[in-house]
């Protein structure tokens, strides 16, 4: 169905039920949705049988007369009993699997999962671990410039990373609008809600790359929020784990000397609009001019133009009440450095700026103290 939603598998190469899934739940789920079916099929059979049967047996052509009676108790009863042990039938194992999907306790991981306008951030609360996923697929498949590609619109630069034969525990919110983290193998489709955080868990018994992406309406780029897990073994796991907090670490200690440094106009305008074209053409276009009505532009705006530290402000905090996003936790004082220069600097705001990571850091710490 995935695959489908985005655009390169045919109808008729879908398969006809649902996902089957890869975990335990998932296959207690397909099971579930399987045993209603079927309870399904044998009432409709019943009844139309029953119907037709009756339609063909009493037709007026064999001289049937209709019974003249208004109430019978005893009919009654039976067409109200016999619905109500269905349906208590139907509910057993139905809370049974409810129950069952909601038992978060004792986890060996637990990952918080963020959404906002439009991407995940994944942090693992037990590690200290985190990281945001965007889509990766390429602007030029979705412009329809080149041949898309057997993942599109499911393939993120970051995935998520899970150990297999682990309980792994998933705390959901969101930084601004609803959300839906939704991984059909994993049978699991929880609301991302902001000020919220609802739980799910998963337990994947075989190492592979399972797929998502955001399921409730959350804005225009709303189709273009992929998820992907990756389950890897313990020892794969660890391995992973080990390695990507070694690099965030050594990424905080270059940030530190960062501070001491002098970027050129040069460097800081190459950084920027690269960061710019990622995080920032998708409101305020390639040309800085926004989408009129809906995003402003940054093109000779009041912002760009202004006070310096207002812009600082804005690009790191975000604007509430707004689809303006805070960019501080997001991108590297680097990164913010440069895009501040860039939108300064580009499409004749001609401010003649050079932000240094410095002075973002020096709003970065007067906020946190």
């Amino acid at each position: 169905m995935l695959a489908f939603l985005a655009g390169n598998v045919t109808a008729e190469e879908l398969p006809l039920n649902m996902t089957k899934g890869v975990t335990a739940i998932s296959e207690q789920v397909y099971g579930l949705h399987m045993t209603i079916f079927w309870i399904c099929c044998v009432i409709g059979l019943a009844v139309f049988g029953v119907m037709f049967w009756s339609i063909y047996h009493h037709r007026k052509s064999k001289g049937a007369v209709p019974a003249q009676f208004h109430e019978n108790t005893k009919v009654e009863i039976v067409w109200t009993a016999i619905p109500f042990f269905i349906l208590v039938g139907m509910a057993i194992p139905a809370t049974l699997t409810l129950m069952a999907m909601e038992d978060t306790s004792k986890a060996d991981v637990s990952i918080q999962v963020t959404g906002s306008q439009w991407k995940w951030h994944y942090k693992y609360l037990d590690s200290g671990v985190e990281f945001y996923s965007l889509m990766a697929t390429p602007k030029s498949e979705i412009a329809n410039k080149r041949q898309k590609g057997k993942n599109y619109l499911l393939e993120v630069d970051r995935p998520l990373v899970i150990p297999t034969n682990k309980k792994v525990r998933f705390l959901i919110t969101s930084d601004d609008v609803i959300h839906s983290w939704w991984v059909p193998d994993f049978a699991v489709k929880k609301d991302a809600n902001p000020g919220f955080i609802n739980e799910a868990w998963t337990e994947v018994n075989e190492p592979g790359i399972y797929r998502g992406q955001c399921a409730e309406l959350c804005g225009k780029d709303h189709g273009f929020m992929p998820v992907v897990v990756i389950a890897k073994a313990p020892a794969e796991y660890e391995k992973w784990l080990n390695e990507t907090k070694l690099v965030q670490q050594k990424a905080k200690e270059e940030e530190q000397k960062l501070l001491a440094m002098n970027m050129s106009q040069d460097e800081l305008m190459a950084v920027g609009e690269k960061v710019y074209n990622t995080s920032c053409a998708a409101c305020h276009q390639p040309n800085g001019q926004g989408i009129p009505g809906v995003f402003p532009g940054i093109k000779n705006s009041p912002i760009a133009t202004g006070e310096l530290d207002a812009h600082i402000d804005i690009v790191v905090n975000g604007k509430g009440g707004t689809a303006m996003q805070a960019f501080g936790k997001q991108l590297s004082l680097k990164e913010l450095a440069g895009v501040i220069t860039y939108q300064r600097n580009a499409w004749g705001n001609d401010m003649g700026d050079s932000v240094q990571a410095a002075q973002v850091y020096k709003l970065l710490s007067g906020q946190q103290e």
